[in-house]
């Protein structure tokens, strides 16, 4: 097993990744959808990335990147809200998610700095 498979915060990303994708396949507009499927997979494929290197400075280049993907899928979800592909429970399950994926990311990276 590779160290970035028992993170707590890769675990948590590919769960937000397979809701978002059961979203992303509702979703009326291709492009909103494709665009949707690749920001949530680019979340724990950046942890894991960044989990693979070396030194403390692309480690945390990637966990940037991943946290960025992260508040893109935000943005998205945020605007396809009203089409009715998703309850506002469901949208608040993921906003909450998305939260706790983003503290986690924030620490880490300000750990990092150091």
């Amino acid at each position: 097993m590779f160290d970035f498979q028992n993170l707590e915060v890769y675990k948590k990303a590919k769960k937000l990744h397979t809701s978002l994708k059961i979203i992303a396949k509702s979703s009326t507009s291709k492009i909103i959808a494709d665009q949707l499927f690749r920001a949530s997979l680019s979340i724990p494929l950046n942890i894991a990335q960044g989990s693979g290197r070396f030194t403390s400075k692309d480690r945390r280049n990637f966990f940037i990147i991943a946290r960025s993907s992260l508040f893109e899928c935000v943005a998205i979800v945020d605007s396809i809200l009203d089409e009715g592909h998703f309850s506002n429970a469901e949208y608040d399950e993921i906003i909450n998610s998305a939260d706790e994926i983003s503290r986690i990311l924030y620490t880490m990276i300000k750990n990092l700095e150091k």
